[in-house]
């Protein structure tokens, strides 16, 4: 009997977490498709297709921050669905405790998190990437809910210069929109060079349609500029690459790679066991949404207890994102920051329920 009627809640939480993604994904296409018309579809080679295409590219690296409320809602609404079916009451009634008919709950909660890990992060990853290239190619800049670029400095021989871009592509060795000013040893500005885009080569940034502007002189326009620099593709790749947009399975490589250049590697860390405890958070999130969802209501469950659990599980994914953002600029250790909220989450929540059930 147990087995068959594991299988049945098992079946029953994955076809519930599948429909809430489901209803998510339409929910966060139709608001980013909106917000991706307006922001860029007055550019010319926009097209409602290639709208659609890459809204759909952009959808999984948002989707992976739904993640836990996804588990969250999931296993309240399992839950509260059985009871109202009597079918945990039966259960019950069967000797079967809580923590057995929850052990299904728990594993589909911890597979769907290593379902995100390995399958949607790097296609979050890659689909991210694409989606920048396609409305790169329109001309458009950095999205305003993109981080903006950073500036990368390089001193090669007596010039000192800054450059800095408006959109990056194939992970900062092609920049769009580019700006680079010089100076001299003494700190003064002596040269402004605004292009369309500049690629990194071997040895020297390699800048197309560049307008030069130099003090008490006319702008010159030039097809093709070379800037001498001793930065390498590896260097530049792992001082502007942001951690959400490495895929988990090769965040230990480029975590080493980062390491090697004497880059500070937090952010990466943190990235990293903050993926290795996504499962766990997913299992926190459904023993919380079991505190709440248990008792008995043949009709309307507690609204006051829905809303806690609902409230619960919002503070304790604000609570994540807030430390891991002190791992990211090393306040706390990254292992702490990304492990610390899922214990204590997962304490508390046996703790509830061991008080609830077991007296």
């Amino acid at each position: 009997m147990i087995p068959t009627l594991g299988f049945y809640f098992f079946r029953r939480y994955i076809i519930t977490t599948i429909w809430f993604l489901l209803g998510i994904f339409s929910l966060i296409f139709i608001i980013d498709f909106s917000e991706l018309s307006n922001r860029i579809g007055a550019l010319p080679g926009y097209t409602l297709t290639s709208g659609l295409l890459v809204t759909a590219l952009r959808i999984p690296m948002i989707l992976m921050q739904t993640v836990p409320f996804v588990a969250l809602f999931a296993g309240m609404a399992a839950l509260i669905s059985l009871n109202r079916r009597y079918e945990l009451v039966v259960t019950r009634a069967a000797g079967i405790s809580v923590w057995q008919f929850l052990r299904p709950f728990v594993v589909g909660a911890f597979l769907f998190g290593v379902l995100a890990v390995l399958i949607i992060s790097p296609i979050a990853a890659w689909g991210s990437k694409k989606a920048q290239e396609v409305e790169a190619s329109w001309g458009a800049t950095v999205s305003r809910t993109e981080n903006a670029v950073p500036w990368i400095r390089q001193i090669y021989g007596d010039d000192q210069a800054i450059i800095g871009a408006k959109a990056l592509l194939d992970d900062g060795t092609r920049l769009l929109n580019v700006t680079v000013i010089h100076f001299d040893p003494d700190g003064r500005i002596t040269l402004r060079q605004d292009a369309e885009s500049a690629t990194l080569e071997d040895g020297y940034w390699l800048l197309n349609n560049v307008n030069e502007t130099r003090i008490g002189e006319l702008p010159v326009r030039l097809k093709e500029v070379q800037i001498r620099t001793n930065l390498k593709r590896e260097f530049v790749q792992e001082s502007l690459e942001k951690p959400e947009s490495i895929p988990f399975l090769s965040l230990g490589r480029k975590i080493e790679a980062a390491k090697s250049f004497g880059f500070p590697t937090d952010a990466m860390e943190t990235q990293f066991h903050a993926m290795l405890s996504l499962p766990l958070l997913l299992v926190a999130m459904t023993l919380i949404a079991a505190c709440v969802s248990l008792k008995f209501s043949r009709f309307n469950q507690s609204r006051a207890v829905i809303l806690g659990g609902i409230l619960s599980g919002f503070m304790l994914y604000v609570v994540t994102v807030l430390v891991k953002a002190f791992g990211s600029s090393g306040v706390v250790p990254p292992f702490v920051a990304a492990w610390l909220p899922v214990v204590v989450a997962m304490s508390l929540g046996a703790t509830i329920l061991l008080h609830q059930e077991d007296g």
